[in-house]
């Protein structure tokens, strides 16, 4: 499975955000829309992500109060990216090794979308079913002449009373 094929199903919907905007205006779309991450836009290119953890660190920080924090103070500049041909192993390996829980999906200056780890969770467990499926029908499915020994339809040898 690569990306693409979560992209497909998860679908191309992107939530973004200017840098020069409030942190608090970041906060009230991630709630209205319950996501954990925003793409940071600057002139139709991506610039920065925004997700939950920067924004709780604001919290945190501010003790409770945002304040006038823009997005540009917040946002995460060294961010991981991978492309729609990344295979799901390679997205998995790379998120838990970075740390991270979104990545941005590039294809040369395009941004297709943003996949989360929960995203790649239902992939992983979508593909499991799918195998677990196809391995059930190909037993279920399996001859009944194939697989046995072949000495199967040969008599048994008579028993011997045993010696006391």
């Amino acid at each position: 499975m690569k990306v693409s094929d979560i992209l497909r199903v998860k679908g191309h919907v992107l939530f973004t955000i200017a840098p020069e905007a409030r942190l608090l205006q970041a906060v009230q779309t991630m709630a209205q829309h319950d996501i954990g991450s925003l793409v940071v836009m600057a002139h139709g290119k991506l610039v920065g992500l925004l997700t939950f953890s920067e924004v709780m660190a604001a919290v945190a920080e501010g003790e409770g109060v945002l304040g006038d924090h823009i997005v540009a103070e917040r946002m995460d500049t060294h961010y991981e990216v991978c492309g729609p041909e990344t295979t799901l192993d390679t997205l998995r390996r790379t998120m838990l090794e970075a740390g991270v829980r979104y990545i941005p999906v590039m294809q040369d200056d395009a941004l297709l979308g943003v996949i989360s780890f929960h995203d790649v969770a239902q992939a992983v467990v979508r593909e499991q079913d799918f195998e677990n499926q196809m391995l059930k029908a190909y037993i279920r499915d399996w001859p009944e002449d194939e697989g046995q020994p072949e000495t199967a339809g040969a008599p048994m040898p008579a028993s011997t009373p045993a010696r006391s």
